[in-house]
């Protein structure tokens, strides 16, 4: 933090997302509140860590669904190089799985994008002061999830279709395989698998395999 000409202590912080609008409105935002200084915007990973070797940057504001890079990867890596640095994830998936990625990897706290101003305003000021920040409703929701993931709870949380076609996914069968294996259409397979990836809360099938490894979930 740092302390302005009108002795305000304010939170320096960068704001991360993909689309150049939801940037520009969050600082606009951000500048009717006058203890936070915007200091850095990035569209990417890469940016990000670029940005981050010359700004000097209290809390990171971050959208898990950057195009390069995996959110939870890249929150561990920024949790890696920079070990003080807040990391609050603003989020469009409230699902308990991502909440709970993105708090492993290293973020500070977690919050949706239908969140009020006010509430914004509060998350940033809980993680720039070293706490850390859940609604409670989440902080509920993550406190009874199972911490231990097994094929029973992957079975309670998709369709019998869509148990089908997981297995397939991992193995890396292409969607025209699956269509053709289950006589289903090419165009259900791929909606099956959408649902699959959000339900999981994973960003791609290479991260579903990852997620089956670190979980035991592969078939022998």
């Amino acid at each position: 933090m740092i302390l302005c000409k009108e002795n305000i202590l304010r939170t320096r912080l960068m704001i991360v997302d993909e689309l150049e609008l939801v940037r520009f409105a969050l600082a606009q935002l951000m500048s009717k509140h006058t203890e936070i200084q915007v200091v850095a915007e990035a569209a990417n990973g890469k940016e990000l860590l670029d940005k981050l070797l010359t700004a000097q940057v209290d809390v990171l504001l971050l959208d898990m669904n950057v195009p390069d890079i995996a959110g939870s990867d890249l929150i561990a890596e920024i949790r890696k190089g920079y070990p003080s640095l807040r990391i609050l994830v603003l989020g469009t998936n409230s699902a308990i799985r991502i909440v709970q990625r993105a708090m492993k990897a290293g973020a500070s706290g977690y919050i949706t994008k239908n969140s009020s101003p006010t509430t914004l305003f509060e998350a940033i000021h809980k993680v720039a002061t070293s706490g850390r920040y859940l609604n409670s409703e989440m902080a509920e929701r993550l406190a009874f999830a199972s911490t231990d993931t097994n094929i029973n709870n992957v079975e309670s949380l998709l369709s019998q279709r869509e148990m089908q076609i997981y297995p397939l996914l991992i193995e890396g069968t292409c969607i025209k395989s699956i269509a053709n294996t289950l006589s289903i259409s090419d165009k259900t397979v791929s909606t099956h698998k959408s649902h699959i990836l959000a339900k999981l809360g994973i960003k791609n099938v290479p991260e579903l395999v990852r997620f089956s490894i670190q979980n035991n979930l592969l078939c022998d």
